[in-house]
């Protein structure tokens, strides 16, 4: 990283050479040592900075990194998504909490050692630690101001570059190093430290309490419906949920009343919680293409294993009905916030996984099976666009659009939910519920959506916790998909 005119010379914690592992365990533990140790310097410099002293040195820490190097193709199981890369050569990645990532870690770096037969290395990166990422745990000092400082605060530490913090490893631009060493993982630790920073802020809940399973909405009907249900499912002893967070952090057990949040931030968050993670996030991302992108870009470095849309819909076609389920098996993209990222010639598959699990959790919870199904879900083209009030414009070219894609529905976030699942390999899915029905004269009214909405909600609700349960049983080699891995991958998920 450049200095500044105000040099100083660099002051750095204890230095720990690089070592190899044949241990999942013992490389973890390694990579927990050498970050606490390197946040921890960062945290006591900042501090006594903070309390006065003329700083005499520069204070830097790098973050652990991860390195494998192997000199022969790997023999691998060929349904295998990840786990492996893809021809000889090294490799490696940057690691930030790993506390927070302990078991998707551990479960990486086995893969890696039992598909390559080779050790990992671990030591210290290069690449400097932010310190405002070392101190956005510490509450104390991360709401702290440097304002008082009558120096430039990156002229002592380290501070964010952005111009290092970027997605070029999910956008498939996967070029080595200067020194030939390859990505190992899809995200750099500054990468994961900016969207953990920003998830905390968009949701009010600390991004440790996120499941591997994420539900999007974009009413709060759902919010209050998913309470009911959390209550319900913590006073079951055999339901395996064992907590329920809000925003604010704010923790509810079994036999306590959940209540509302007393924070309302742009995208609250809710999580009903197992203690292997295997529980349920429901975010209210509100209404909207961009809102949607905000959200995904930042819960994917958590490498959720599935998210699904939960949300209303305006119905296309004359035959569908008020209520009913729309199952996207494919999408049109006119949410335009993605086009520089994934272009709009590249399609946006449905996953087999994903739709089983949804067909089958609709006909469990409505009763409706087989043939009859089709009376109240139709599966098609969802189409997203980025005009709330498309309908005020001149219809031709819209409609047309429409018609020509055979799509059966319309919203303004399951296609860039899809499309950037498809970017970050996350696996993704869609049911939307009509709530109007614009192409036909059948507008939302308040009294309409009244009803609509109490007597829908909590059956779309209690399908999309369904399906996630029954992904949650899933094994996680067949839930990530290889139709989300590209040519060359990086090994990590």
């Amino acid at each position: 990283m450049p200095e500044t005119e105000f040099t100083l010379p660099v002051a750095v914690p204890h230095t720990h050479a690089h070592k190899e592992f044949t241990s999942a365990d013992a490389a973890l533990e390694q990579l927990k040592l050498l970050y606490h140790e390197a946040t921890e310097f960062l945290r006591t410099e900042f501090q006594a900075t903070l309390n006065g002293r003329r700083p005499t040195s520069r204070y830097r820490a790098c973050y652990p990194e991860i390195i494998i190097t192997t000199s022969s193709f790997a023999h691998v199981d060929s349904r295998l998504a990840f786990g492996h890369v893809a021809e000889p050569g090294t490799y490696s990645t940057t690691i930030t909490k790993p506390d927070l990532f302990g078991g998707y870690l551990k479960q990486q770096i086995s893969l890696l050692m039992e598909n390559h037969r080779v050790p990992v290395t671990i030591g210290p990166s290069k690449t400097p630690i932010p310190v405002h990422f070392a101190l956005q745990d510490d509450t104390d000092l991360s709401g702290t101001s440097s304002n008082g400082f009558d120096f430039p605060l990156r002229d002592v530490f380290d501070v964010p570059d952005l111009s290092t913090t970027n997605d070029e490893i999910v956008n498939g631009f996967l070029v080595p190093d200067s020194d030939g060493v390859g990505p190992l993982a899809p995200f750099t630790a500054q990468r994961v430290d900016y969207s953990l920073a920003r998830l905390s802020h968009y949701t009010a809940t600390n991004p440790a309490h996120f499941q591997n399973h994420v539900l999007f909405t974009n009413y709060k009907f759902y919010i209050d419906e998913f309470a009911r249900f959390a209550e319900a499912a913590l006073a079951d002893p055999t339901s395996g949920y064992c907590e329920f967070v809000t925003p604010g952090n704010i923790s509810f057990h079994a036999g306590d009343k959940v209540t509302e949040p007393a924070l309302t931030p742009q995208m609250p968050a809710f999580h009903l919680k197992r203690a292997d993670g295997g529980g349920i996030t429901l975010v209210n991302i509100g209404v909207g293409p961009s809102n949607a992108k905000t959200a995904t870009d930042h819960i994917a470095v958590l490498r959720p294993h599935a998210w699904l849309m939960l949300g209303h819909c305006a119905g296309l076609r004359n035959t569908q009905s008020l209520g009913d389920f729309v199952l996207a098996h494919a999408y049109l993209r006119e949410d335009h916030v993605l086009d520089d990222d994934l272009p709009l010639w590249v399609p946006v598959p449905a996953l087999a996984e994903i739709q089983i699990a949804l067909e089958e959790a609709v006909a469990e919870v409505t009763q409706y099976s087989g043939y009859d199904l089709k009376r109240i879900m139709r599966t098609g083209t969802v189409a997203t666009i980025d005009n709330r009030n498309w309908e005020l414009r001149d219809q031709s070219g819209p409609v047309q659009r429409l018609s020509q894609s055979r799509a059966i529905a319309l919203d303004m976030e399951s296609a860039t939910i899809a499309a950037n699942g498809f970017r970050f390999r996350v696996p993704y899915g869609t049911l939307l519920c009509v709530s109007d029905k614009p192409l036909h004269g059948e507008l939302k009214l308040p009294g309409m959506a009244t009803e609509f909405y109490s007597t829908q909600v909590t059956k779309h609700l209690q399908i999309g916790i369904r399906a996630m349960e029954s992904l949650r049983d899933m094994p996680l080699e067949r839930l990530h998909s290889r139709k989300l891995r590209s040519f060359e991958e990086t090994a990590f998920l």
